[in-house]
C-alpha cells in the first residue's frame, strides 16, 4: 500500500463469524466525502442498499442543528473495496487496538446509516463548526455484491422499532410528551391504569390506556402547528381535561374502584380505545375554542354516553366493523367523533353533516 495517499483513522480490530472488522473515529466532514450511495437507476437486484428517502433527511439534520450539545448518533456500517490494513500501536499487550489505514482509492460503501450521513452532509453545509466533531464508523471487507447485500440484509432484519409509547416515554426534548407524562403521573386513575411501555395492550392486560393513546388524545387537544409552543394556558387546559374526563367516565371509574377488570372492559365497552379518546380529543378542541365558558360542563355528559359494544345504532360501521374489529382510520375517528357529538347535542360542521350524509347514504 502507497502510504503517502490513505486515510488514517485510529481504530478497534475485532472479529466476527472469523472476519476481521474494524471500529474507527471518522470526523463528521469527511463523512459526505468517502461515502458513496448507489446511484438511484441502477436496479434494485444491483444495488447494496435501499434507496435514500430524501423525506427523512431534514428531520434528521433539524435534530443535529437543534441539539448541537446532546444529539447521539449510532454508528455508520460501511463496506471498503480497495486496500485497507490495520496497523497495532503495541504488538504484544494491546495488539487489537492501533491504527486503520485505507488507500484513497478505495470505495466505501454504506451498508447501514446512509439517511444519517445525508443529514451529517446538511448540517455541516449549515453549521460548519460539526466538522470537527466525530462518528464511529464499522469498516468491514468489502467482499462482493452479495456480501454486501446480505450484510445489509443482516443488519435490518433483526432490528426492532421501539413502540411509540416508549418513544414517547424517553423524549425529553418535546413539549407534548412531557406534559402527557406529568398529566398521566398527576392524575391517579391515568397512573395506575396506563401502560407506559406498549402501543398495544395484550387481551388480559390490567391497563386499559396506552401512552401513545394519551398522547395522540392530547394531540388532537392541542392542534399545534409545526414548531409551536405549548402555552401555559394550554398546559393547564389539558391536566383540567384529563381531571373532569377521568371523573366522569363511569366505566372507568369501575376499573379503578376494582368493580370491573380492565379485560372487561375492553370486551364490552369502547370508551377505552384509542378511536374514542382521539375522537374526544377532536371534540375537546372544538369546545374549547367555541364554548371557552361551558366547555367542562359539556365534556361531563359523556358520562351519559352508551359505550357499550352492543349498541350497534350508535358504533357499529363506526367504531368497529361488522365483524367486530375497532376501525382505528381518519374516517372512522371522524364518523365516531360525529356519532359522540350528537350524543353530546353538539351541532356538527358543514363538512362533517357532509360525511355523516355519505355515510347514511351507504345504509348503515
Amino acid at each position: 500500500m502507497d502510504y503517502d495517499f490513505t486515510y488514517n483513522f485510529p481504530a478497534v480490530r475485532g472479529v466476527q463469524a472469523n472476519r476481521e472488522y474494524y471500529v474507527a473515529m471518522c470526523p463528521l466532514k469527511l463523512i459526505p466525502k468517502i461515502f458513496l450511495f448507489d446511484e438511484e437507476e441502477i436496479p434494485p437486484e444491483f444495488r447494496a442498499q435501499r434507496l435514500l428517502n430524501r423525506n427523512r433527511i431534514p428531520e434528521i439534520t433539524k435534530y443535529i442543528l437543534e441539539n448541537p450539545n446532546d444529539y447521539v448518533f449510532s454508528s455508520i456500517t460501511a463496506s471498503v473495496d480497495g486496500e485497507m490494513n490495520f496497523i497495532p500501536y503495541d504488538h504484544t499487550n494491546n495488539k487489537n487496538i492501533g491504527r486503520l489505514v485505507i488507500n484513497m482509492d478505495a470505495r466505501f460503501l454504506i451498508n447501514d446509516g446512509q439517511h444519517r450521513r445525508a443529514a451529517i452532509e446538511e448540517a455541516i453545509s449549515i453549521n460548519p463548526d460539526l466538522g470537527s466533531e466525530t462518528i464511529s464508523v464499522v469498516f468491514f471487507h468489502d467482499q462482493g455484491l452479495k456480501r454486501s447485500q446480505q450484510l445489509f440484509a443482516d443488519l435490518n432484519k433483526h432490528a426492532v422499532t421501539s413502540t411509540k409509547s416508549i418513544g414517547i416515554l424517553y423524549d425529553w426534548r418535546d413539549e407534548l410528551s412531557i406534559i402527557t407524562k406529568e398529566i398521566i403521573q398527576s392524575n391517579d386513575l391515568l397512573r395506575i391504569l396506563t401502560d407506559m411501555e406498549n402501543s398495544s395492550l395484550s387481551k388480559f392486560s390490567p391497563k386499559i390506556f396506552t401512552l401513545s393513546a394519551i398522547y395522540a388524545t392530547n394531540k388532537n387537544l392541542v392542534a399545534l402547528k409545526k414548531g409551536s409552543r405549548i402555552s401555559e394556558d394550554t398546559k393547564n387546559f389539558l391536566k383540567r381535561f384529563w381531571v373532569i374526563l377521568t371523573q366522569n367516565i363511569n366505566e372507568w371509574q369501575l376499573v379503578f374502584n376494582k368493580q370491573m377488570t380492565a379485560h372487561e372492559l375492553r370486551t364490552n365497552y369502547l370508551c377505552s380505545y384509542g378511536i374514542i379518546l382521539e375522537a374526544i380529543g377532536m371534540i375537546g378542541y372544538e369546545l374549547r375554542i367555541n364554548n371557552p365558558k361551558s366547555w367542562e360542563r359539556i365534556l361531563k355528559d359523556l358520562g351519559r354516553v352508551d359505550w357499550s359494544r352492543s349498541n350497534t345504532s350508535l358504533w357499529l360501521h363506526r367504531a368497529y366493523n361488522k365483524n367486530g374489529r375497532i376501525n382505528k382510520n381518519q374516517q372512522s375517528i371522524k364518523l365516531t367523533k360525529n356519532q359522540i357529538k350528537a350524543q353530546l347535542g353538539l351541532p356538527l360542521s358543514k363538512e362533517e353533516e357532509q360525511l355523516e350524509y355519505e355515510f347514511l347514504k351507504k345504509g348503515f
